[in-house]
């Protein structure tokens, strides 16, 4: 008979059965409690770094000191939450995993940087305005940059290895409310990586560059959006600025009408010559198509030398663009019959000049006027910190490119984004890239837009990653009576007037290869090279006013299907729409 009581053997089973289950609800608590305050204190990290971040800006550091200790105790805290051996044993968990990760990634990313990389630039902070650096009127004091650059260097170190670490964590395999506390906190990291970087960058380059050591000269290439080319827009104008112990002054101002066509072309590259034939070469106004401003800038350097017969020691080439983000900080300029503001000044230089001087060499007086004013606004009345914010803006725009004559300086350049260099895939992320280059002869982009989408995953087996480029003219239907001959062309390179003809090429990844193009969901002929490793396909695409056309490529092999692909474009007058979208294998 039985006493109604279960065996042993029974009894223990179930009793660890019990225990297991109990102690499993116990860690899901743990952990859910945990998590939810790892988020919450890493939602305080980002929302207390934006606001010392304004802090520094407006100059109140004393202000900024008092939040830094919260940042590293929200930081710490993040960190210790997500550390523990319970929290890192949840992150074994099939689909749930990935959240876990990505938290604890994130957690460490921001108390290394706020153990690191805060103090250290809060330090420097008390010795120079960060705001301003150092810039009064048409001077900077170049005395304390030597002073910042070793704290500043070892900061950016610590902050450029903390972006390249956050950029590796996987959000989109998070759900969405961590999804979106990881982007938040990643996006803080890559600010500050940016900010903190280009500073280090400015106390190394600045002294030497602005004349601590001697008088520098340097051609300053103004480039029309108008009528773009690959680094943003043909030239337009030029001008000679000094610099000598901070001060900076212009000295000289010149047209493209100074530097005739040559007989014979200079050098060029060989995917130079494969995308744009000689044109670089000869004409000073198609420098910029070349996209490497490593050899852009040499020759623009050059082709001054040629014509002035004095050697410069950099160049600088900036867009029109970059003159709306200046007025920003200098208010209202006039040149010729107009007073120009940031909301007016694109208007006035890409269209209204040409209705209003039909002869191109009143033209090229009104633009000399306009860059004389410009410079000279920037340089006497400018409000510091809205300048060096205008700047900073127009750099991240990929609107600046800077080339030096000096080896050691331009090492330095070319690793920035200021040195308008060919991107370098690395453990970021690889490059796409779209190159936007007119070939109607005319002043037509103003009336063009574009957008891109980029796309990663599996196609037929293969790893994949298409770049497509929808490219749309919207000049009114009737552009041809409306609009100036000189902004048509008017039909002298064969285009009909309205119409816009344009180059546009898309490079891939590093190593990867072309595995398919289209355009309209059509084939047709391209033409297609190499810029270093990477494969680059071209398509001239010619629309009538109101006409759209898409062209997409799709590239396999080293790099491709990577998530964290990134993309770099031809700086446009209006930022092109750019998104990430599904993939498609058709």
């Amino acid at each position: 008979m039985s006493d109604g009581r279960l065996p042993v053997q029974r009894r223990w089973i179930r009793w660890v059965i019990g225990a297991v289950v109990t102690l499993l609800i116990l860690a899901i608590g743990w952990v859910a409690i945990r998590g939810i305050s790892a988020v919450s204190e890493m939602q305080a990290v980002a929302s207390s770094a934006s606001q010392m971040r304004g802090f520094i800006a407006d100059g109140e550091l004393e202000r900024a000191e008092l939040v830094a200790p919260r940042v590293a105790q929200h930081a710490a805290t993040a960190h210790d939450l997500t550390s523990d051996p319970i929290w890192r044993g949840f992150e074994f968990v099939p689909w749930l995993g990935a959240n876990f990760t990505a938290v604890r990634e994130v957690a460490e990313v921001a108390d290394s940087v706020a153990t690191d990389a805060v103090a250290p630039v809060l330090e420097i902070a008390g010795g120079i305005d960060l705001a301003s650096f150092g810039f009064t009127g048409s001077k900077i004091d170049l005395a304390p940059l030597a002073e910042v650059e070793a704290p500043l260097a070892a900061a950016s170190a610590t902050l450029s290895a903390a972006e390249t670490q956050a950029q590796q964590i996987n959000a989109d395999a998070a759900l969405p409310p961590l999804a979106d506390a990881v982007r938040e906190m990643r996006d803080v990291v890559t600010e500050a990586a940016t900010v903190v970087g280009a500073l280090h960058g400015a106390s190394v380059l600045l002294p030497p560059m602005l004349g601590a050591d001697g008088p520098r000269t340097y051609v300053v290439a103004m480039q029309n959006n108008a009528e773009l080319r690959s680094d943003g827009g043909i030239v337009g104008s030029l001008a000679l600025m000094r610099a000598e112990g901070g001060t900076i002054s212009v000295v000289q101002q010149a047209s493209t009408a100074d530097f005739p066509p040559l007989t014979d072309p200079l050098p060029l590259s060989e995917s130079t010559v494969a995308l744009f034939a000689e044109g670089p070469g000869l004409y000073v106004q198609n420098i910029t198509s070349i996209p490497d401003f490593t050899e852009a800038g040499a020759m623009l350097a050059l082709r001054w030398e040629m014509q002035f017969g004095q050697k410069v020691d950099g160049v600088i080439a900036i867009d029109a663009v970059v003159a709306a983000h200046l007025l920003e900080a200098t208010g209202d300029i006039t040149f010729g019959p107009f007073t120009a503001n940031s909301e007016t000044i694109l208007s006035i230089l890409l269209s209204e000049v040409y209705a209003t001087f039909p002869d191109p060499v009143e033209q090229d007086a009104v633009f000399a006027q306009a860059a004389n004013e410009l410079f000279a606004a920037a340089l006497t009345r400018g409000d510091p910190q809205k300048l060096i914010a205008a700047f900073a803006v127009a750099a991240e725009e990929n609107r600046i490119r800077i080339w030096s004559a000096h080896p050691e300086e331009e090492t330095l350049l070319a690793a920035s984004t200021l040195g308008g260099t060919l991107p370098v895939d690395g453990p970021r992320g690889p490059y796409v890239g779209v190159l936007l280059n007119d070939a109607t002869g005319a002043k037509m982009d103003y009336y063009t837009e574009a957008s891109i989408s980029t796309a990663v995953g599996v196609c037929r087996g293969e790893p994949t990653t298409q770049v497509r480029v929808t490219w749309t003219n919207d000049a009114p239907a009737d552009a041809e009576q409306t609009l100036p001959q000189y902004v048509t062309g008017n039909g002298i390179y064969g285009v009909h007037a309205g119409s816009v003809r344009t180059m546009i090429a898309i490079y891939g990844p590093e190593g990867a290869n072309v595995r398919a193009v289209d355009r309209d969901g059509a084939e047709e002929g391209v033409q297609t090279t190499t810029l270093g490793t990477r494969s680059v396909v071209q398509h001239t695409v010619l629309l009538e006013p109101g006409e759209s056309t898409t062209v997409t490529v799709s590239f396999t092999g080293t790099g491709a299907g990577d998530r964290l692909t990134r993309l770099q474009h031809t700086p446009t007058i209006g930022t092109p729409d750019t998104t990430r979208a599904e993939i498609t294998c058709e």
